[in-house]
Protein backbone atom coordinates (compact mmCIF):
# COMPACT_ATOMS: atom_id res chain seq x y z
CA UNK A 1 0.00 0.00 0.00
CA UNK A 2 1.08 3.54 -0.81
CA UNK A 3 0.18 6.37 1.55
CA UNK A 4 -1.08 9.52 -0.19
CA UNK A 5 -1.03 12.79 1.74
CA UNK A 6 -3.01 15.84 0.65
CA UNK A 7 -1.30 18.94 2.01
CA UNK A 8 -2.26 22.58 2.42
CA UNK A 9 -5.74 23.65 1.32
CA UNK A 10 -6.71 20.31 -0.21
CA UNK A 11 -9.58 19.28 2.03
CA UNK A 12 -9.08 15.51 1.89
CA UNK A 13 -8.03 12.93 4.43
CA UNK A 14 -4.85 10.96 3.71
CA UNK A 15 -5.49 7.62 2.03
CA UNK A 16 -3.71 4.34 1.48
CA UNK A 17 -4.04 2.81 -1.96
CA UNK A 18 -2.63 -0.07 -3.97
CA UNK A 19 -1.04 1.39 -7.14
CA UNK A 20 2.09 0.54 -9.12
CA UNK A 21 3.20 4.00 -10.27
CA UNK A 22 2.34 7.70 -10.25
CA UNK A 23 0.50 7.47 -13.57
CA UNK A 24 -1.89 4.90 -12.13
CA UNK A 25 -2.29 6.99 -8.97
CA UNK A 26 -3.19 10.07 -11.03
CA UNK A 27 -5.84 8.07 -12.92
CA UNK A 28 -7.42 6.95 -9.63
CA UNK A 29 -7.26 10.39 -7.99
CA UNK A 30 -8.70 12.08 -11.11
CA UNK A 31 -12.00 10.30 -10.48
CA UNK A 32 -12.55 12.61 -7.48
CA UNK A 33 -13.54 16.07 -8.80
CA UNK A 34 -12.25 17.88 -5.70
CA UNK A 35 -8.81 16.30 -6.01
CA UNK A 36 -8.71 16.46 -9.81
CA UNK A 37 -8.76 20.27 -9.82
CA UNK A 38 -5.59 20.30 -7.68
CA UNK A 39 -3.60 17.72 -9.65
CA UNK A 40 -2.68 19.95 -12.59
CA UNK A 41 -1.20 22.69 -10.39
CA UNK A 42 0.32 20.71 -7.54
CA UNK A 43 3.84 19.45 -7.05
CA UNK A 44 4.30 15.78 -6.18
CA UNK A 45 6.84 14.29 -3.82
CA UNK A 46 7.62 10.61 -3.38
CA UNK A 47 9.27 9.83 -0.07
CA UNK A 48 10.07 13.55 0.37
CA UNK A 49 11.71 13.94 -3.07
CA UNK A 50 9.99 16.14 -5.64
CA UNK A 51 9.34 14.58 -9.02
CA UNK A 52 8.24 16.04 -12.34
CA UNK A 53 7.39 12.80 -14.11
CA UNK A 54 4.62 10.22 -13.76
CA UNK A 55 7.08 7.45 -14.68
CA UNK A 56 7.91 6.76 -11.02
CA UNK A 57 7.37 3.21 -9.82
CA UNK A 58 5.85 2.91 -6.36
CA UNK A 59 6.35 0.14 -3.85
CA UNK A 60 4.69 -0.92 -0.64
CA UNK A 61 5.32 1.66 2.08
CA UNK A 62 6.06 4.61 -0.22
CA UNK A 63 4.61 7.98 0.72
CA UNK A 64 3.28 10.35 -1.94
CA UNK A 65 2.56 13.96 -1.02
CA UNK A 66 0.38 16.21 -3.17
CA UNK A 67 1.69 19.75 -2.62
CA UNK A 68 -0.66 22.49 -3.86
CA UNK A 69 0.70 25.93 -4.69
CA UNK A 70 0.39 28.39 -1.83
CA UNK A 71 0.87 32.08 -1.47
CA UNK A 72 2.12 33.77 1.60
CA UNK A 73 3.06 37.10 2.91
Amino acid sequence: MVKVEFLGPIAKENIEINVKNLKELKEVLSKDDEIKKWLENSAVAVNDKLTTTLDVELKDGDRVAILPPVCGG
